[in-house]
């Protein structure tokens, strides 16, 4: 087992072999929101079906967002599935930002650590701890890493210590690496892009990447 794998070496072979755009698709942290919450259990493209319904009622205004009855609601997500529960958490979600005005800095400061913050978007029924750090470093703009499952292949092809669970594996490469938010957003998206394309299924995989990270050890 290798006990020093280098994350951010595997960061940067990533951007030269696989280079992606490293922003989340939304113009507001609102709409980026409600993307993280809608995609759960379904297709983007069933999530971009919800999401232009909500930008033609609300605009994303974060406060229409919270007035909109459960009905309405339901109907706007409808494309995304598991309506009942995403229209919970939505309506939880966005009057529980209203009350700080939708600041996502007054948050911040209110909270006062990125652990307590973290802490209270996990009592959200609906919000896991996948979903949480998608929140925290998209919307919340805080250093984190998102060790979905494809994280968790790509570091077991590589033979990292702890890459079996999220909360390990997340452990891990946050102790071990440092990045900037926007290399940490960058990061994201390309092992989520590489894993479409490579990490499918069940192992072993038919991957490139590797050999070529071997290379660079």
């Amino acid at each position: 087992m290798r006990q020093g794998i280098d994350s951010k070496a595997l960061y940067q072979l990533l951007r030269q072999r696989h280079p992606v755009d490293g922003h989340w698709p939304a113009d507001t942290p609102f709409e980026m929101i409600l993307g993280a919450f809608l995609v759960q259990n379904t297709t983007w493209t069933n999530t971009e079906k919800s999401l232009a319904r909500l930008r033609e009622a609300t605009a994303f205004d974060p406060k229409k967002i919270a007035q909109l009855d459960k009905e309405t609601l339901i109907r706007l997500i409808y494309s995304s599935g598991f309506h009942q529960n995403k229209s919970q958490l939505i309506h939880a979600f966005f009057t529980w930002l209203v009350k700080y005005d939708s600041d996502v800095m007054v948050i911040k400061q209110a909270f006062g650590s990125m652990k307590a913050l973290r802490e209270h978007l996990l009592s959200f029924r609906g919000i896991g701890p996948e979903t949480a750090d998608v929140l925290l470093l998209y919307a919340f703009d805080e250093p984190v890493f998102i060790a979905d499952r494809y994280a968790q292949k790509l570091y077991q092809t590589l033979d990292a210590p702890s890459a079996g669970g999220y909360d390990e594996l997340k452990q891990f490469v946050e102790a071990t690496t440092t990045l900037t938010v926007p290399e940490w957003q960058q990061f994201h998206i390309q092992i989520l892009d590489y894993g479409k394309a490579y990490l499918k299924g069940k192992p072993p995989y038919q991957e490139p990447l590797s050999k070529d990270y071997y290379l660079l050890s």
